[in-house]
């Protein structure tokens, strides 16, 4: 039996609409004497990130938990600066992916974002120039659970009004497509632009 035809898509943003040039965060590092990589291990580490992600402590008290883990090695101002400084890139978005969205929004279908996010997202959406480019915007930190939790997914798909089989959710990792697919969506693993093929295929009416 096949699949019901999507009618909504649900878009990850880091890593599919919004990507990041690891050159920026490493410059900073060079600058204040830190270890490489060392930014992203802190702030990724899941004792940090979750808590942010869920809406139990603002981006700004991660950034300085981040600080805080800093200053050890290079004294709490530059500690403090070199994190002000590294998250004054907000990344870049992806300009295909983003004709994508407008694409198949002008064709009738819905589109969310779907993302692992903080009480910043609505500043970067707007630094980005994102903002109205969704129907619905579904933030981890403001629903209070996230991907790839089985509650986020039935959150989003409210914030949709569409079924979850009617759904298509694309996502650069492996555990929130599979965290989606056990939700009852439909679920693409992004690794790039040659991506919107299959995807724009998937979007489209079956003839006849």
């Amino acid at each position: 039996m096949s699949r019901e035809r999507a009618t909504a898509l649900l878009l990850d943003l880091d890593g599919v609409l919004r990507r990041w040039d690891p050159a920026v965060a490493a410059g900073v590092e060079r600058e204040y004497g830190l270890t490489e990589g060392v930014l992203g291990e802190i702030a990724m580490s899941w004792g940090l990130l979750q808590p942010v992600l869920t809406g139990q402590v603002s981006h700004a008290q991660w950034m300085s938990s981040v600080a805080d883990a800093l200053t050890p090695s290079v004294g709490a101002d530059r500690a403090r600066a070199a994190v002000r400084e590294w998250q004054q890139y907000r990344g870049e978005v992806d300009p295909d992916v983003l004709a994508f969205v407008r694409e198949v929004r002008t064709a009738g279908v819905t589109v969310g974002l779907g993302t692992n996010a903080t009480d910043l997202l609505d500043a970067d959406l707007a630094a980005l120039g994102l903002v109205g480019e969704f129907d619905v915007v579904v933030n981890s930190s403001a629903v209070g659970v996230h991907k790839p939790a089985p509650a986020y997914f039935r959150a989003a798909c409210e914030a949709l009004g569409t079924p979850p089989k009617q759904v298509l959710f694309v996502d650069d990792e492996d555990r929130a497509v599979s965290g989606a697919r056990a939700a009852g969506l439909s679920a693409y693993r992004w690794s790039g632009p040659e991506g919107l093929r299959y995807l724009r295929a998937a979007l489209e009416p079956t003839q006849g």
